[in-house]
């Protein structure tokens, strides 16, 4: 019988975030839908129903993540599933070599730290719980094997954040905490644009990972349950 978990999704008021949040609450997990502004993650989840708590979470603020944290702490003294989602900036319209640093470093800021920021803060909860899982929502475009021109803040921060989920798996490895990266692929959502595949089916790729069974695989980068190249 499936346990009932504590799911934390962040950026989770739209998109993948939101349907992952959503497919997570009709499997019977417990979510903690989060969102920059607390206003739209309660909207979101009173579209979803079932057993979620809209929470406002600014990740590239260290205090709002320690904030969750201490409310967590709290309401249920663990975390068994973080999926790090909230990402800015698909930069189309730039190039590495006349790119405005201000757009990469604000793209770092979420993208990179904010995911590294909130596995910080949640970290002693995760380690409370049996089954710990990080997702790192991450894109092909992150990939070093195919890496080409353009979309540099996007890029750029997405290989990083393909370089802390291996570095948190090899540390969490004995802890039985599970982390991968994961890649949804072309998604039809505000930021993918028109023509991907649907959202829900997107999601899938994210579910997967935060249901591996223990002594599932760690520190990888799938797409649909298939490794991918780094």
């Amino acid at each position: 019988m499936r346990v009932n978990r504590i799911c934390v999704v962040t950026g989770a008021n739209r998109g993948i975030g939101l349907e992952v949040a959503r497919q997570l609450a009709a499997a019977g997990d417990t979510v903690v839908l989060t969102a920059r502004d607390e206003d739209k993650a309660a909207k979101a989840a009173a579209g979803i129903g079932g057993d979620v708590l809209a929470r406002r979470l600014d990740v590239a603020d260290e205090r709002s993540a320690a904030e969750l944290a201490r409310e967590l702490e709290e309401s249920h003294g663990r975390v068994d599933v973080l999926v790090n989602n909230a990402a800015i900036h698909y930069d189309t319209w730039q190039r590495a070599g006349d790119a405005d640093l201000g757009v990469v470093s604000e793209a770092l800021e979420t993208n990179l730290l904010g995911a590294w920021r909130v596995t910080l803060a949640l970290l002693p909860l995760l380690r409370r719980g049996a089954h710990g899982r990080i997702v790192n929502v991450s894109s092909e475009l992150g990939s070093l094997a195919s890496m080409g021109g353009g979309t540099p803040a996007y890029a750029v921060s997405k290989t990083a954040l393909n370089a802390l989920t291996r570095m948190l798996a090899a540390e969490l490895r004995e802890d039985g905490i599970l982390v991968n990266a994961v890649c949804p692929g072309w998604v039809a959502t505000d930021m993918g644009g028109p023509g991907g595949r649907p959202v829900a089916e997107r999601a899938s790729s994210v579910l997967w990972a935060a249901d591996l069974p223990d002594g599932g695989p760690t520190g990888g980068f799938f797409r649909d349950g298939q490794p991918l190249p780094w």
